[in-house]
Order: structure tokens, then sequence, then C-alpha cells
């Protein structure tokens, strides 16, 4: 496996948390302590977030693929795009997990 489908995989699934943190805020922002721009916000990121998760789900099944994931693992890793925080835990350890594999040039295929 290519250390670019690595790559691509970790930068979305930091996207991916960061606009999901950012929606949860706003939709605090929006509900619970009524602000007066939080609607505003939370259209433009909640829009941003869902075309970005579904860059995101396309990466990590492409991740998972190549790396010879079972399905349950798989459908964690796409999962993790929908959780506040998730993504970030989840991206740290499938990146431990698969950077031994990458620089050594094997493919690791990693157990659930």
């Amino acid at each position: 496996m290519k250390k670019s489908v690595l790559t691509r995989y970790r930068i979305m699934a930091y996207v991916t948390g960061v606009l999901l943190v950012a929606l949860t805020i706003g939709m605090i922002g929006k509900y619970a302590l009524k602000m007066d721009g939080a609607t505003d916000f939370t259209q433009v990121v909640s829009i941003a977030h869902g075309w970005l998760y579904v860059v995101y789900l396309i990466f990590a099944f492409d991740l998972g693929s190549k790396a010879k994931w079972p399905v349950k693992k798989q459908l964690w890793v796409l999962l993790a795009g929908t959780v506040p925080t998730a993504a970030f835990f989840v991206e740290r350890r499938i990146s431990r997990e698969l950077e031994a594999g990458v620089a050594g040039g094997a493919p690791e295929a990693v157990k659930a």
C-alpha cells in the first residue's frame, strides 16, 4: 500500500472531525444558547461537512480495501466521521497500525 493512501485518509479524517466539532458547537449555539448568527454558521458548516464526509468515505473505503480489513473494522472507520471527535481517535489508531506496514513496503492486514 502506498503512503499517499494513508496520508489522504488522515487529512480527510482531520477535516471531517474539525467540521463535525464546529457543527456541534454551532448547533449548541443555535438551539441551547439561541445565538443569532448560529443559523447561518450551522448551515454552511453542515453542507461542507456533508460533502467532505462523502470524500472521507471514499478515501477510508479505499484505505480499508487496500489494507484488506474485515467488514466490521471497515464500518467502524467509515462511521467515525459521524461522531464528534471520534475521527481523531480512530485516525490515530489506524495510522499507528498501518505506518509500520507502509514504511516497510509490505501490505498489512489488521484484524478488528
